[in-house]
């Protein structure tokens, strides 16, 4: 009985650690890191950043591991991570585990740095469910932003805070609206209408009711100063 209690005093239960990831679950490709621990929220929040700015503030080896465990979840979300593997083979054409080794692989290539594509890769995996309809589709996209050789160097400018965030992510969603009903409309044969500024509709609609206004009053000028003028015609036998 005492030695039970020693062993619970030696090993606390923190319960703050219940949405804690060990980074020994991220990856455990030879040669890693000192083991990080991430909280779920912290690493999609860490993503949803560089998805909105494009820049990376967290040391490379860290950030990596963050967007690997952000690849498994996703990839572990799709039905067809359950299945057998001989139906994985049908479905996907390999087995899931070889999928998930080789996206593995070709993101612990970068070393010195993530690639330059870094934005596109954390916007695929904060909404892959929603664009991809299966994990063949997504590991496609995903291979073809890990085709590259440049890479990003972190951010010296300070992190973002809340609302410079919250006002990235509107003109961002409203871009990628814009960008949407774009696509739709010529996916539906329509042709696309340009894009036109309110400001510019207004200036044509005050210079239009200008020259409206002009046309009027000179018709009401000739209507005066006709008369006038022939009344003011001297008749020959004066």
């Amino acid at each position: 009985m005492e030695a039970a209690v020693n062993e619970n005093s030696e090993h606390p239960v923190d319960h703050d650690q219940d949405n804690m990831v060990p980074d020994s679950e991220v990856s455990n490709h030879e040669g890693s890191e000192p083991k990080h621990e991430f909280n779920v929220e912290e690493i999609r929040s860490i993503l949803e950043v560089i998805a909105t700015t494009g820049k990376f503030w967290h040391d490379w080896d860290k950030l990596k591991s963050m967007i690997l465990f952000q690849l498994k979840q996703v990839l572990s979300e799709y039905p067809e991570a359950n299945m057998p593997t001989e139906q994985q083979n049908a479905s996907l054409g390999e087995a899931y585990p070889e999928l998930l080794k080789r996206l593995d692989e070709a993101l612990l290539c970068f070393v010195e740095g993530p690639p330059f594509t870094l934005q596109r890769l954390c916007e695929i995996l904060l909404a892959a469910r929603s664009i991809y309809p299966n994990p063949s589709k997504l590991a496609l996209a995903l291979e073809k932003n890990l085709l590259v050789t440049s890479t990003l160097t972190p951010c010296t400018d300070p992190y973002p805070q809340m609302t410079q965030m919250t006002q990235m992510t509107v003109e961002s969603d409203k871009a990628s609206e814009e960008a949407q009903l774009l696509a739709n409309s010529v996916e539906n044969g329509a042709e696309p209408l340009p894009m036109v500024d309110g400001d510019e509709v207004m200036a044509e609609v005050e210079e239009a009711d200008i020259d409206d206004e002009m046309t009027i009053d000179m018709e009401a000028l000739e209507e005066i100063v006709g008369p006038s003028e022939k009344n003011t015609t001297p008749t020959e036998n004066s």
